[in-house]
């Protein structure tokens, strides 16, 4: 599977939707915002690669 900057992606653990900000291939790691952003903005959190589900359904519009 491959994630780019930009997409929006669930994760094995919730099935809340969240946005990639950016993806460091060489540590299997990615930074997520929770999607569609809050009013006052939305906190990034690093997840592993391996933590993410694997696209199946489209995704909410915002």
């Amino acid at each position: 599977m491959r994630v780019h900057q930009g997409d929006c992606i669930r994760l094995l653990s919730d099935k809340d939707v969240y946005q990639v900000i950016a993806i460091d291939d060489h540590h299997d790691r990615c930074w997520v915002r929770r999607w569609p952003l809050q009013r006052h903005g939305s906190p990034v959190f690093e997840v592993s690669l391996s933590s993410v589900e694997s696209p199946g359904q489209p995704m909410p519009a915002a």
